[in-house]
Parts: structure tokens; sequence; C-alpha cells
């Protein structure tokens, strides 16, 4: 039986490479191709960084028309108190009282959230000798009562 399917035509020896040739065709190419992935880096942390100027402005421009809406409120609620009779001082007072009320409420929330900064689970887990162990859950517990 004859096969008629042709055979392939054998590749040109220029074609066919050697490892060492295309390890050495690599290092060679690596320079480049490492430049223009720092170039592209470059290139997007300055776009990022404009982006995070524009972020930090409109942020700004946003805290200044809520703290001026905020203002507004309280005009318009205090326009009110007096509208049903309600004296200055008392007006006063109960929109200090509410503001104040509402900042050292911030503040305790703030106090709350800090210890969270310090990646404590993460520095337990780096420095603690015994952090390989795993804890059993009474001491689980009383970690997570103390800690």
């Amino acid at each position: 039986m004859v096969d008629d399917a042709p055979t392939p035509p054998e590749p040109a020896p220029d074609e066919v490479v050697s490892l060492p040739k295309a390890v050495s065709a690599l290092f060679a190419d690596l320079p480049g191709l490492l430049t223009d992935r720092v170039h592209l880096l470059s290139l997007e942390l300055r776009r990022a960084s404009n982006a995070l100027g524009q972020m930090v402005a409109l942020g700004l421009l946003a805290a200044i028309l809520v703290a001026t809406a905020w203002l507004a409120l309280w005009v318009g609620l205090a326009a009110a108190f007096l509208a049903v009779g309600l004296a200055w001082p008392w007006i006063v007072l109960l929109v200090l009282v509410i503001n104040l009320g509402a900042a050292g409420w911030a503040i305790l929330r703030v106090k709350a959230l800090a210890p969270l900064l310090a990646l404590p689970a993460t520095l337990r887990r780096l420095t603690d000798s015994d952090a390989l162990q795993p804890a059993s859950a009474p001491e689980r517990e009383s970690e997570r009562h103390h800690g």
C-alpha cells in the first residue's frame, strides 16, 4: 500500500533553534522587556498619582459642600424652632448638644478602630514563636477576651 499523503518539508537548518541559542536570545531580549515594563510602571504610577491628587481635591470639595449643607440644615432647624416660639439660647444649646454628641461618638469610634491600624493579627502571627502550633479553643477564647 502506498501512502499518498505528502510528507512535511524538513525545516531549514537556520529555522531550527538550539536550546543554547534560544536561551541567549531570551537573555538578549530581557533588558528590553524589563525596561518596557519599568516604563509602563512609571507611566501608570504617574497616572495613579494624578488620579490620587484629583481624588483628594474632590474629597475636600465634597467635605466643604457637606459642611455647608450641614450648616444650612441647622440654620433651617433654628429658624423653624424660632417660628414655633423657642428662645435663641435654647436653640443654640440644642444644636451644641447634638453636634457635640455626634462628635463624641465619632471620636469613640475612631479610638475603637485605631488598634486595627497596627495589624495585630499579622504581628501576632509573625512574632509568636508558638504560631505554628494551632491554639486550642480555650486559649483562643481567652485571647479574644484579653486581646
